[in-house]
């Protein structure tokens, strides 16, 4: 004689059972999910590639919610051969790249990679082991990023080396985006900031700082602008970088051609750039000048 109540019982746990295992096993495929949208734990030891600004290029806010912001006063990268900053390398020359950031929150993120005038990888990178890691993109160009240990507030800057062309390429930019995380593991209440930070070459320039060029630059307070004047003796793309003196980029403009013979360009500051003592880079094409001037408001 068959048990009816036995019967029952069996069913009803094996429904339980299933039940149970479809419950867990959404449950797992909701925490994946979230994993891969929230990008928090999922890019805690780096960013994924391509996603500095730089042209051609993404952002952060892929994955974190919001807009960029501008990164200029936040982003504050110095190259440095040996302890000395520098504004132009030497190709074939490795130096040393510091990275910080003028904010902080409890979790903290970066990406960088450098580009010359055509957009392509000006050099390379090596990882500093516990500060950075590096990576290739299928675009040819390098990242550094941060690790699972630097991620923190308590990490004071990011370091790794970078080995400039062994040619000379020109100025170059490097792109940085870097995230000011809260840490709660949502995709929202993040800050990402761009900036862009140049430096010149200092092989292959003809130096133009000499008598025939009658190269000058000057500050004009009431206007807030600096003012140059030059000889061209070429026709060329003329580009102004602003530096401070601990290597810092701190405002870059393309002024786009200049004429031949005398030249006067104005170039108005943002309004974030402080009093004190900057170093003005100019090039016209493969040309540089180069001055201090004061900036006193």
């Amino acid at each position: 004689m068959i048990d009816m109540n036995k019967n029952y019982i069996l069913t009803t746990l094996l429904i339980a059972a299933v039940g149970l295992l479809a419950v867990q096993q959404t449950g797992i495929n909701s925490v994946e999910k979230y994993v891969t949208k929230n990008g928090h734990t999922k890019n805690a030891s780096g960013a994924p590639i391509a996603k500095t600004g730089a042209p051609g290029e993404s952002n952060c806010t892929g994955c974190h919610a919001g807009t960029a912001q501008d990164g200029s006063t936040v982003n504050s990268l110095i190259i440095l051969d040996g302890v000395t900053p520098i504004t132009n390398y030497a190709p074939g020359m490795s130096y040393s790249a510091t990275l910080t950031l003028n904010t902080m929150n409890i979790k903290e993120g970066f990406q960088a990679t450098v580009l010359d005038g055509s957009n392509n990888m000006a050099g390379s990178f090596v990882a500093q082991t516990g500060s950075t890691s590096t990576s290739t993109g299928t675009n040819g160009r390098a990242y550094a990023t941060h690790t699972s240990t630097s991620n923190t507030a308590a990490n004071p800057a990011w370091l790794w080396t970078w080995n400039a062309p062994v040619t000379d390429m020109g100025p170059v930019t490097f792109y940085i985006a870097s995230n000011i995380a809260n840490g709660t593991g949502t995709t929202s209440g993040d800050v990402i900031y761009l900036s862009q930070h140049v430096f010149g070459s200092a092989a292959g320039l003809d130096d133009m700082t000499d008598e025939s060029s009658n190269f000058s630059a000057g500050y004009a307070p009431d206007e807030n602008k600096v003012k140059i004047n030059f000889n061209s003796l070429s026709v060329g793309n003329m580009f102004f970088n602003l530096v401070a003196m601990n290597g810092k980029s701190v405002f870059t403009y393309d002024l786009g051609e200049s004429v031949f013979g005398e030249n006067s360009e104005n170039i108005k500051l943002p309004v974030a750039v402080e009093s004190g003592i900057y170093i003005v880079n100019f090039f016209v094409g493969n040309q540089a000048m180069s001055t201090k001037i004061m900036i006193q408001k």
